[in-house]
């Protein structure tokens, strides 16, 4: 689906494909939600005279990249989740970004094999528990597994690609015997089927079906300014510090790839730059309570609420790689059944 948007928004791509490329301008395909960057790519064209062509897919974009051929018209790939920009990697329609800038912000931990791709925020996976009934401020993932949690636990869907990147991550850091223990000793804990959203992990905590739950950081931001029940939800539970024994936190991305037959590769990166930048990443990162990746960002909407988190250093594209087997190992031991 193509949103409207008042940024030049391209109604089909086929009309790019048939008009030479603007010299000022930069074609920019995204599954994002388009209020959320519309100010960003604003203030870019503002600041730069750089227009944006901008194409709002819901889905199916690295597919299209690769159907459209050496013609695309596409210059940037910005996508939400690791294995969706790996994915794109895999489907050889990117390219490395050759950029100082970048190397310079994005810790190598976060950017993609060979540089194909960038994180521009990142969201971290982190506990939460009832605020009247846990008494603890930290934890680590592994904790998770402590049989004190029995009958405790809620979860969404061990398949969610939330979860599926977080045990991908798992798996990347201990190998396969001991993630299948973990996932074992997870559901063995849980006080409900895993299933439903990261918000009804919270409103489970508030009615006392669950003491303890993995949530999306940027949810919290989100139920933090709610109008409506899920106010409460947020007030009734604690965010905890929460890291890999001996490790960081795990976080997932949004993240920028610039495409490989891009017409306009020089205002591509000059777009993925200038979204590193503090006054971008203040923009985008606040839009959904998402953590700026640039460390020279202090007053995020996300750390004023939740505190910085220091992610961990497991490559994402490690993380990437392993989504298929900690998939075969969540079907292994039944954990949405």
């Amino acid at each position: 689906m193509i949103h409207a948007t008042r940024l030049s928004t391209l109604a089909l791509a086929a009309g790019l494909l048939a008009t030479p490329a603007l010299a000022q301008s930069v074609n920019l395909y995204t599954t994002r939600e388009p209020a959320l960057l519309n100010p960003v790519l604003e203030a870019f064209t503002k600041d730069t005279g750089i227009k944006v062509n901008a194409v709002f897919l819901k889905d199916g974009l690295q597919e299209r990249v690769k159907a459209e051929g050496a013609n695309s018209p596409a210059d940037v790939m910005l996508m939400v989740d690791v294995g969706e920009i790996n994915a794109a990697v895999d489907a050889g329609v990117t390219q490395p970004i050759k950029s100082a800038i970048v190397d310079k912000t994005v810790p190598a931990q976060l950017r993609g094999p060979g540089d194909n791709w960038v994180t521009l925020t990142k969201r971290a996976r982190i506990v939460v528990v009832s605020k009247e009934r846990v008494k603890q401020d930290a934890i680590t993932y592994e904790d998770l597994a402590d049989p004190k949690w029995k009958g405790k636990f809620c979860i969404r869907a061990g398949q969610h690609p939330y979860n599926n990147a977080f045990f991908a991550a798992y798996l990347a850091r201990n190998g396969a015997e001991k993630t299948e223990s973990y996932l074992k000793a997870l559901k063995a804990n849980v006080a409900r089927k895993p299933g439903g959203g990261d918000r009804d992990v919270a409103r489970d905590i508030l009615s006392g079906q669950c003491d303890i739950a993995l949530i999306n950081t940027y949810y919290i931001g989100l139920m933090s300014v709610a109008k409506n029940e899920q106010k409460g939800w947020y007030d009734a539970i604690k965010p905890l510090k929460t890291t890999f024994a001996g490790g960081g936190t795990h976080v997932n991305v949004s993240a920028a790839a610039i495409a490989k037959n891009a017409p306009n590769k020089d205002n591509a990166v000059k777009l993925v730059e200038y979204m590193l930048g503090a006054k971008a990443q203040a923009l985008y990162a606040d839009g959904n309570f998402e953590f700026p990746v640039n460390q020279d960002v202090k007053e995020s909407a996300a750390v004023k609420l939740l505190g910085a988190v220091t992610p961990d250093t497991t490559p994402l594209g490690d993380v990437a790689k392993n989504r298929k087997a900690a998939a075969d190992l969540v079907d292994k031991v039944g954990f949405d059944n």
